[in-house]
């Protein structure tokens, strides 16, 4: 299948782009960076040194992933995404590098600032505009300033409905593929407004 790197992207010798990955225009990704399989970097995207990035990962147009960051297959990054990696960012002197973890399928929607430090659960999603200052559960939606749990998604991006407790979760159901999955009682109880 190839790797396809467009004329004008930017890749620096010592990083890793996996077997059919897309590299757009003026992207630009650096040493050490490890890309996996059918990946699509879009345009201006920066990939910084070290992160690494599963299979099957969309990075949107202009979305900045600085060093620090690790995300999983299959998981979404829109346009205009900034992660951060140092809580006390300074122009000069030393500084802290916190990783971010992007766990499988999680999904961040455009113009989302994601603070350092924090997991993104597997099958979560992050409304667009939002500003992530906490770690976010297996299948939650957030969305806000900051960032508030509203409810939970399925792998497929349709709403989940609970529909009973059992033990120590909550059996919720898709409303559009009707999966069911159980979502743990201390994790269902951080919903906003319940």
């Amino acid at each position: 299948m190839g790797v396809f790197i467009h004329e004008t992207a930017t890749v620096e010798k010592g990083s890793v782009i996996g077997d059919g990955t897309k590299i757009w225009h003026y992207a630009h990704v650096r040493k050490g960076a490890v890309v996996g399989k059918n990946c699509n970097v879009g345009h201006c995207a920066y990939i910084g040194t070290g992160v690494k990035i599963g299979d099957r990962v969309k990075i949107g147009n202009k979305a900045s992933v600085f060093q620090g960051i690790e995300i999983e297959n299959e998981a979404f990054i829109g346009p205009h995404v900034v992660f951060t990696n140092d809580n006390r960012p300074r122009s000069v002197g030393d500084w802290k590098l916190i990783k971010t973890y992007v766990k499988k399928g999680a999904s961040i929607g455009s113009n989302s600032t994601i603070l350092c430090g924090i997991t993104l659960g597997e099958n979560c999603m992050v409304g667009a505009g939002s500003v992530v200052t906490d770690d976010v559960p297996e299948h939650g939606l957030v969305y806000g300033n900051p960032a508030r749990l509203m409810e939970f998604v399925c792998s497929c991006g349709g709403t989940l409905k609970a529909v009973r407790k059992a033990g120590n979760a909550v059996v919720m159901v898709c409303s559009e593929c009707k999966k069911t999955v159980k979502i743990p009682n201390s994790v269902f109880d951080k919903l906003e407004g319940v």
